[in-house]
């Protein structure tokens, strides 16, 4: 009876033994994390059988879609709102494929753009840095607000629409009280103008009052101090150097003829003639669609508008557009000439042709 219950211990003290050297086998495998080398081991054998399924994407439609991720979201809580925007089809399987990548441990709260024709392992590991959520924007030389607003519209990156930007950056908005001092801006003026045309990184948090404020620093920041201290020693605000600006970016299609289409319009303020300019005619009609339409001369006396230079004297009330930093350093810094006329030339090279007298200027036409 002895004999039996002998080997009945050896038994269990072998099989005690296997199991504590089995178990410290399984503990320096998995680097001291048994636990989580077993879970993984499932996680790895289960998503063997489903690459098919990590790699399939929802569509094909690359349409940016805005996901965000609030602080403190765990992997099934971000699953399941991938799950209910259509990004992804299957929760469980997202958050295995995070889980056995050690990517659940990286992924960062914050906004991003995907796409449905993302895959989940595509979708997990851009989940990981939000600083990449930023998109392209570009704003033009010569376009006005509305037309900016437009672009806006347009960009499906955007979480606001042109009639949003429009209500902080139009007439009667509020306007930091620095900037309007800063630009000589007359009270309930919009910001027409001072929209500087770039091409812009955006974050995917902007707001309308955020981009407004962001273009109004950069066009600060290119116009520079030198510029405005030299205007206001030719007697001229930065109000005013930014409306003829507008003007010359409108009529120049070459940087190159800025300065000197800008002493044409210097010469004739300072003899007292009228700016008689196209594009201050264009600016009050504008439409939709059609935001600086072909004009005749029939229109030079029939828009009758404080913009229309043809018939008001001096600069237009404000300015017509957004220039580039060149169209205002003309403004500034004109070529010295004695040419009050210019028009098209004939080449249809995008140059003009300049004329110190009316009857030159009749010369030149085609």
């Amino acid at each position: 009876m002895a004999r039996p219950i002998r080997y009945l211990l050896l038994a269990v003290i072998t099989l005690g033994l296997l199991g504590i050297l089995g178990a410290g086998a399984l503990f320096l495998i998995s680097g001291g994390q048994p636990v989580d080398f077993v879970q993984k081991t499932l996680i790895r054998l289960s998503l063997s059988s489903r690459q098919a399924d990590l790699n399939r994407a929802v569509s094909t439609d690359t349409t940016p879609l805005r996901f965000t991720v609030n602080p403190g979201d765990t992997p099934p809580i971000i699953a399941q709102n991938l799950v209910a925007q259509n990004l992804i089809t299957d929760a469980r399987l997202f958050v295995d494929y995070v889980r056995l990548y050690d990517i659940d441990r990286q992924l960062e709260a914050g906004t991003y753009f995907l796409n449905r024709a993302q895959t989940i392992p595509e979708i997990a590991n851009a989940l990981t840095d939000s600083r990449n959520s930023q998109f392209a924007f570009r704003i033009l030389e010569g376009w006005r607000l509305e037309e900016v607003a437009a672009a806006i519209d347009d960009n499906p990156y955007f979480p606001f629409t042109s009639n949003d930007f429009l209500a902080v950056v139009g007439p009667g908005a509020p306007v930091a009280a620095t900037f309007a001092q800063q630009v000589d801006l007359p009270p309930g003026a919009s910001l027409e103008g001072f929209m500087y045309p770039d091409t812009y990184q955006l974050p995917a948090e902007v707001t309308p009052a955020w981009l407004r404020d962001f273009l109004t620093d950069t066009f600060l920041e290119r116009v520079g101090p030198q510029i405005p201290i030299d205007a206001k020693a030719q007697g001229l605000t930065l109000y005013e150097v930014v409306t003829l600006a507008s003007i010359i970016e409108r009529e120049a299609i070459h940087a190159d003829e800025q300065p000197l289409i800008a002493s044409v319009y210097r010469n004739r303020l300072r003899d007292g003639m009228r700016l008689e300019a196209d594009p201050t005619v264009q600016y009050p009609i504008g439409r939709a669609g059609n935001w600086w339409p072909r004009i005749t001369a029939d229109h030079y006396s029939s828009v009758v508008s404080p913009y229309n230079t043809y018939l008001n004297d001096g600069l237009p009330p404000g300015p017509i557009a957004s220039p580039g930093i060149s169209a205002i350093q003309a403004a500034v810094y004109p070529a010295t000439s004695d040419f009050y006329y210019f028009r098209a030339d004939c080449r249809s090279d995008g140059y003009h042709d300049f004329a110190r007298t009316f009857e030159e200027h009749v010369e030149n036409g085609c």
